[in-house]
């Protein structure tokens, strides 16, 4: 890095809420209206902040339909110069820190009330989106012949778990939401054969109730555009998939439909097939089959198959 460069830098850090901006945004990805709640300031100012920051190479956004995203820069220079400059203030900006983290537990906590509100119409809320495409079918078709222990990652109400348990020998459904595994307990009560290859654990993404490599096979169907970080999420999948594991994805292309979030509580509006490519390589995952499905309401499917290394 040039003088030129550590200078407009330094010139760009210069003021104290767009350090401690920067700083915040090295440690999480916010929205524009949450970093103004955090710093209890005027949007049209936290946006002038974020403007300089981001003309400087320090922040980079990602726009997700009607709402923006900001995160500091995660490559090149200007990384190892945040990275040597906040080695020096870990302890200084922590109550920033403690507060971007009660945002990130809000949004786990209003996702869960949303799905336990909802979880009664869970099946048909999901037919309005997939019409007649039967994806858990699809997942089925995905699991190797050899499969002893196949999860399913936010199993919702238990539709995917009924045909894993056609060719798995045990089957692991692990869901955030109490009443979402209660229908699925429900789902299988008068089958007592299939009850006693199926465990319903209750568990967040971010923290999988499960040994590391216990399994052999991992889907999660829709359930990457609720989180707040994807990453972390594929990460925890990483740790349980056996090696050679082969992970099964269901998740909407990109789109720009509103009212997704508004009906179905989605925090991301799809994904690119590029996003997907970096997050599994990013954690060892080669993809070995890959289409789109189109669906109800305009919109479209990426159906992948991943196996970790």
């Amino acid at each position: 890095m040039n003088s030129h460069d550590i200078l407009k830098n330094i010139k760009a850090l210069a003021d104290d809420t767009r350090l401690r901006l920067a700083y915040i945004l090295w440690h999480y990805e916010l929205s524009v209206n949450e970093l103004v709640m955090l710093l209890n300031m005027g949007q049209s100012r936290v946006s002038r902040h974020l403007k300089i920051l981001s003309d400087a190479g320090l922040l980079q956004a990602r726009r997700d339909g009607l709402w923006v995203f900001y995160k500091a820069v995660e490559e090149g220079e200007n990384k190892n110069f945040l990275s040597s400059l906040f080695s020096f203030l870990s302890k200084d900006l922590q109550n920033d820190l403690d507060a971007a983290s009660r945002i990130i537990e809000e949004r786990a906590i209003k996702t869960r009330q949303f799905f336990n509100s909802i979880a009664d119409d869970w099946d048909e809320l999901n037919k309005e989106v997939l019409g007649a495409f039967s994806l858990p079918k699809e997942v089925k078709k995905s699991v190797p012949a050899t499969c002893k222990i196949a999860v399913d990652l936010g199993c919702g109400t238990g539709e995917v778990l009924d045909k894993l348990l056609e060719v798995s020998e045990n089957v692991i459904g692990v869901d955030g939401s109490p009443k979402m595994l209660d229908l699925a307990r429900r789902r299988f009560n008068d089958n007592l054969a299939k009850l006693s290859h199926l465990s319903l654990r209750i568990g967040e993404l971010d923290h999988l109730p499960l040994r590391d490599n216990e399994a052999d096979f991992a889907c999660i169907n829709l359930v990457l555009h609720h989180l707040s970080d994807p990453r972390i999420a594929l990460s925890e999948i990483e740790r349980v998939l056996a090696p050679q594991g082969l992970l099964f994805i269901s998740d909407f292309v990109q789109h720009k439909e509103e009212k997704m979030r508004r009906n179905y509580g989605d925090r991301w509006l799809g994904f690119s097939k590029e996003n997907l490519e970096s997050y599994l390589q990013e954690f060892g995952f080669n993809i070995t089959e890959y289409k789109t499905q189109k669906v109800k309401m305009g919109l479209q499917l990426h159906l992948l198959i991943a196996q970790k290394s």
